[in-house]
């Protein structure tokens, strides 16, 4: 991440100087800070060979993050804007099994993509959106408190979803930078499944609906 928020900061200045930027301008790059926010709850037990506790829940844990947005500007009020970063949490217990890790350094990619409405009123720009979501899980490891259970593979399940979107652009001056402000809220599930051997020991639904949180500076030209 640090490797793109460089790379994306580097192309930012090589255009700069090439195309001045332009507060009206179609295409608009934001580098944000991100606060990922999920769930995790357990909504439906499908396989539980090991007793699990009746008690049992779980919640994903929090992350930070550096995330890279693209915008086109459609019309004047009207864009099309994705998102670039990846994510990484945790699954543990927090009833039933309080603390116990079952899920570790899942890594995630939410692809997404959202229209957005801009409503202009001065240098301050609110917008809302809504669009499509695909949690994609690259790299998903054994909690700690599996292991000994003889949990050998885990798994979660790629879904799509929707999400809403609010949040405001500030322009600094009429030169394309700005400041920006996001608030998502994402609404996708996934299934977990834990492996020991090839057999199947456990499986669960969780929502992760997570509230994903950024602000930072926006450069359009």
């Amino acid at each position: 991440m640090k490797t793109l928020l460089a790379t994306a900061a580097i192309a930012i200045l090589a255009v700069a100087p090439a195309q001045a930027g332009n507060r009206d301008g179609s295409l608009q790059i934001k580098l944000l800070g991100t606060a990922v926010l999920p769930d995790g709850k357990i909504t439906e037990v499908n396989e539980d060979i090991v007793g699990l506790p009746a008690t049992l829940q779980t919640e994903a844990t929090d992350n930070f993050v550096p995330t890279l947005a693209a915008e086109y500007f459609l019309t004047e009020n009207v864009s099309l804007e994705t998102i670039c970063c990846m994510t990484q949490h945790d699954v543990d217990a927090v009833s039933g099994l309080p603390g116990a890790e079952l899920v570790s350094d899942a890594k995630l990619i939410p692809a997404t993509l959202t229209a957005k409405a801009h409503l202009p009123a001065g240098a301050i720009t609110p917008f809302v959106g809504a669009g499509i979501a695909y949690f994609w899980w690259v790299d998903v490891d054994p909690g700690a408190a599996t292991i000994p259970l003889g949990v050998t593979r885990t798994e979660l399940s790629d879904e799509f979803g929707f999400v809403l979107q609010a949040g405001a652009d500030m322009a600094l001056g009429d030169g394309g930078l700005g400041l920006t402000i996001d608030a998502k809220r994402y609404f996708v599930g996934t299934t977990a499944r834990w492996y020991a051997g090839e057999t199947l020991a456990i499986e669960t639904k969780h929502d992760l609906d997570p509230w994903v949180l950024s602000a930072g500076v926006s450069y359009r030209f």
